[in-house]
């Protein structure tokens, strides 16, 4: 799917933490596509990051929020996350993505106490989830592209990010494309994904 990505520079760095149930995957994993369309982006595979050193600096260094859904975080489609501290911050903006099922994603928030303190942030979805080959658990859920598509479209609309719209719209063409190619083996048993482990693991992939 790498001759699809069509990457985007941000001011906001993204965090992809992933599950390693989510790692294993290399057919589907809209975390991995997520992580290189975004430059300004780091991915770290684990359960608890709580000693994690390169996490920790992110959290000292930046203005730093977790996309999680809960009763007190920041609707983006609503709000500004930045509208009380615009005259107070001097950090750059990070978000944190969270990769993995909703199940993991309990034990990843609670075993991780170093994202407790993070915002939360959240948002109205207003699309239903394109990813055919895969039953979401709820309507409104998105995977993990589509969600951090939103999340950059609506960071646009409140202007921390200018992108323009032709590079939102081009955002998901590998996702679509691994759909597409998940789709022609289904329909053709001939056709199977080459599977295989890697030989070496990205510099910017942490364990």
């Amino acid at each position: 799917m790498c001759g699809h990505i069509r990457s985007i520079e941000t001011k906001t760095k993204f965090i992809v933490l992933m599950h390693p149930k989510e790692f294993k995957k290399t057919k589907n994993g809209t975390g991995h596509l997520t992580h290189l369309s975004l430059p300004n982006s780091e991915l770290f595979m684990g359960i608890n990051f709580s000693d994690n050193a390169r996490i920790n600096e992110i959290i000292a260094t930046h203005e730093s929020f977790i996309l999680y859904p809960s009763s007190h975080a920041i609707n983006l489609s609503h709000e500004n996350p930045l509208s009380e501290k615009a005259l107070h911050v001097n950090k750059p903006m990070a978000i944190f993505l969270i990769d993995s099922t909703w199940a993991c994603s309990l034990k990843m928030m609670r075993e991780s106490k170093n994202l407790h303190a993070l915002a939360h942030i959240s948002f109205e979805p207003t699309k239903r989830s394109e990813f055919k080959i895969k039953e979401q658990p709820l309507e409104y859920c998105l995977s993990t592209m589509e969600s951090t598509l939103t999340v950059l479209e609506l960071l646009s609309h409140w202007q921390i990010e200018t992108i323009k719209h032709a590079q939102l719209e081009a955002f998901l063409t590998p996702f679509h494309a691994m759909i597409d190619y998940q789709l022609a083996c289904i329909q053709n048993p001939l056709h199977q994904a080459v599977r295989f482990k890697p030989k070496k693991i990205s510099s910017n992939v942490y364990m």
